[in-house]
């Protein structure tokens, strides 16, 4: 039997507890998803260590949205959110640094993971912001990081599906690529197959309707739709991950 590992990108506590309900194997906790996933805040990743036990928590370690080229200043915050998730003992970290040319940005990539003390980095999809993939790949084997989160390059997982099989051939055991960006319960089964990747990422989020029953629909705080955006969440939902994992697993 195939073994695989699920990744649950949790944008809450709550998406964390729902995740670990659901069956994951691992959460990834972030803050800022439409921006792609920023560093969570410290009562985020204090109560989310306290309240999971059988899931491992990584945390994005990601100081704002855009590129993933950073100044001085935004190396030391991202140091210093380095010592917060360390400290609050966390099962690993997720980041990605890039430089002006788009090749990894091996000098600053390798003083974050020393400051990781030894836990376990995957680097995000920075990765899918680089000109050469493949010989980003081997710098980042050769930074000591764990896995590659990936879409292969390109809007989805299910469009890079081509890339996604080459990177994980070329792997080998070196290094894990696990396959990211729309992974759901329709398309996880196509993906493995395709690919043979063991390593699957996505969020099974659903909308949750808030309590308000007084709306000003005048008014919005950034979502772009002020009649329902302000209204609603997107949360993961443990049924959505149950049925994404025994899609391919059949458990």
């Amino acid at each position: 039997m195939e073994k695989y590992q699920f990744e649950v990108c949790a944008n809450s506590v709550e998406s964390c507890m729902e995740a670990q309900a659901g069956g994951a194997d691992r959460v990834e906790l972030c803050a800022g998803i439409p921006e792609g996933g920023t560093t969570p805040s410290y009562g985020e990743m204090f109560i989310a260590r306290r309240v999971l036990d059988s899931v491992a928590l990584h945390v994005i370690i990601r100081p704002r949205g855009g590129d993933f080229l950073y100044s001085e200043m935004e190396e030391r915050i991202m140091l210093a959110d380095i010592g917060q998730a360390v400290s609050l003992g966390v099962d690993g970290l997720v980041f990605g640094c890039l430089t002006p040319d788009g090749d990894v940005d091996i000098p600053l990539m390798g003083r974050l993971m020393e400051a990781t003390h030894g836990l376990p980095v995957t680097f995000h999809r920075a990765f899918d912001m680089c000109r050469d993939p493949f010989r980003a790949m081997e710098d980042i084997i050769g930074l000591g990081c764990r896995r590659i989160l990936t879409s292969g390059q390109q809007p989805s997982a299910r469009q890079g599906i081509g890339l996604l099989k080459d990177l994980r051939l070329r792997a080998g055991d070196r290094i894990a690529v696990m396959a990211g960006c729309g992974v759901n319960e329709e398309n996880i089964g196509l993906i493995a197959r395709e690919t043979g990747v063991r390593e699957f990422h996505f969020s099974a989020r659903e909308a949750v309707y808030g309590g308000m029953r007084y709306r000003n629909g005048e008014v919005f705080m950034g979502s772009g739709t002020a009649h329902t955006g302000e209204y609603v969440r997107q949360v993961t939902s443990a049924g959505r991950v149950r049925r994404t994992i025994e899609a391919l697993t059949g458990r």
